[in-house]
């Protein structure tokens, strides 16, 4: 853990101050570089991490990911949805989740492009696919 904020602050504060018998203030300065390289580092590490999908992203959790494939009868239509707004594999996982909860349907989700294909077992209208989707708060650009 590096050093908590307060106590950097303080530290260059009591290293910066002109101090006698010609004393330097470069462990000042050493403190404050240090500090800042300390919080660069915690920063790199958690966009990483958000971009890797792990962590608590979108207000979700680190939750496994959904299972891969909805379990439906033979499919009679597949459907592609361009979407947009989806962020992380959370966000991927949120709108697998809705769409998977609609009666005869299946979705595999992806983040790269922002896509679903949706399978039906049964005929299922474009808004019931579409307000699933946007009730998690994201934007479905097209579906097709």
């Amino acid at each position: 853990m590096p050093f908590p904020l307060p106590l950097c602050i303080f530290l260059a504060a009591v290293e910066s101050n002109p101090a006698p018998a010609g004393r330097s203030s470069a462990a000042g300065v050493a403190i404050i570089l240090i500090c800042l390289a300390a919080a660069v580092a915690v920063a790199a590490r958690a966009a990483w991490k958000h971009m890797k999908g792990e962590g608590g992203c979108c207000g979700g959790t680190s939750a496994p990911p959904p299972p891969d494939e909805k379990k439906i009868g033979p499919a009679v239509a597949t459907r592609t949805m361009e979407l947009a707004g989806l962020h992380c594999m959370n966000c991927v996982g949120r709108v697998k989740r809705a769409l998977d909860a609609i009666d005869g349907v299946s979705a595999d989700v992806s983040l790269d492009p922002q896509r679903a294909v949706v399978k039906t077992d049964r005929p299922v209208s474009d808004n019931t696919l579409r307000q699933a989707v946007e009730d998690q708060g994201f934007e479905v650009r097209g579906i097709s």
